[in-house]
């Protein structure tokens, strides 16, 4: 099976009340039964532990066949701490302004010096002044950065079907970034 990850991340740099969101959307995903409400060694993170994958995860996903059941790393991590999410693979840097449309990738991403440590949200296009979080800026792939993320071990080869990505973002109250690692 696949070592691919599905990473939903709100479009905010620094989401409000973070760890208390990241338990109401556990709660919501376990009653679903999209994940087991109880986390086991199914991660891969440091200390390996997530919530499993649960039978109704089929129900979100564009081919659920393509899901990691029977696999010992195939749980949904949470990370409340600030992070960058992008694929590992083919990445390209590249980042566009959303208002000269103009490629600034290799600005942006020297910012993130200063945006890891939390100086800042924000970058300011070079070219053309316009500032935004840098979540505002466009991406290909897709990226994201903030101090909330889920990654779906495993999940990525099956894609989220977009009604859920659209509900996942209504639960949130911001719309949210997919980022597929292909690790």
């Amino acid at each position: 099976m696949s070592h691919s990850q599905a990473i939903v991340v709100p479009r905010i740099s620094s989401f409000p009340a973070h760890e208390a969101r990241a338990r109401m959307i556990l709660r919501w995903l376990a009653e679903r039964r999209i994940v087991e409400a109880l986390p086991t060694t199914c991660g891969r993170g440091t200390h390996g532990m997530a919530y499993a994958i649960a039978p109704g995860a089929r129900r979100v996903m564009l081919h659920p066949e393509r899901l990691p059941f029977g696999e010992a790393v195939n749980g949904l991590e949470v990370v409340t701490k600030r992070c960058i999410y992008t694929p590992t693979r083919d990445f390209a840097e590249e980042a566009g302004c959303p208002e000269c449309r103009r490629e600034i990738g290799e600005a942006l991403f020297e910012s993130l010096d200063e945006w890891m440590p939390g100086q800042t949200d924000n970058f300011t296009c070079p070219e053309c002044g316009f500032e935004d979080d840098i979540n505002g800026f466009l991406f290909i792939p897709a990226c994201a950065f903030s101090n909330l993320g889920f990654i779906f071990n495993g999940w990525g080869e099956a894609g989220f079907r977009q009604e859920f990505l659209e509900e996942f973002g209504e639960r949130l109250g911001f719309k949210v970034a997919l980022v597929i690692d292909q690790a």
